[in-house]
């Protein structure tokens, strides 16, 4: 019997209030167990702290337990909707390269169906003189070149989902992908 292959959910859900970001999860993690997939959270793990531990040892010790969950995984779905700015939550950019980077297929979706350079300001310069990329892409060309050269997908909603930062279609629509390929 083949094992399940294992999907790293990442995105800016972990830091939402407890219960939406359940919500969400649960709804991605039934999405995939529909196509024989298996979700994994980066909160799916068992990390424990002493009171006095330093917040830079915590820090250490999430990152070190988030890798090991990408290490585990065969495939990654990004939330690259834009979070806290006009881009996609760093955090989550940094695990789909290190997901391609291990040669693992990466997909990924947003919820804002402007291009990067038309949330910057739709201008060639921003006020610094620093040039704006313009490649009618969602976001910086790495992360969406690095999508599509992993031979995943980026999807873009058409209409808002039922969530600022989720929408099942779309999400579906990264599955039906992952499991096509």
């Amino acid at each position: 019997m083949a094992q399940t292959k294992r999907i790293y959910l990442a995105g800016p859900e972990v830091f939402f209030p407890a219960a939406e970001h359940k919500t969400i999860v649960a709804e991605k993690k039934r999405l995939l167990q529909e196509h024989g997939f298996e979700g994994i959270d980066p909160l799916d793990t068992e990390l424990a702290f002493s009171g006095n531990e330093a917040k830079l040892r915590r820090g250490h010790k999430i990152y070190r337990a988030n890798r090991g969950l990408m290490d585990s995984c065969d495939a990654i779905i990004a939330n690259l909707t834009p979070f806290r700015g006009i881009s996609a939550d760093p955090g989550t950019v940094f695990e789909v390269g290190y997901m391609i980077g291990q040669g693992k297929r990466a997909y990924g979706f947003t919820l804002d169906s402007q291009h990067y350079r038309e949330r910057v300001g739709a201008t060639c310069r921003d006020e610094r003189g620093h040039t704006i990329e313009d490649f009618e892409m969602s976001d910086n060309l790495m992360i969406e070149g690095g999508i599509y050269g992993s031979g995943g997908q980026l999807f873009v909603a058409e209409q808002a989902g039922e969530h600022p930062f989720f929408s099942a279609d779309l999400f579906r629509r990264c599955v039906r992908a992952l499991a096509n390929a």
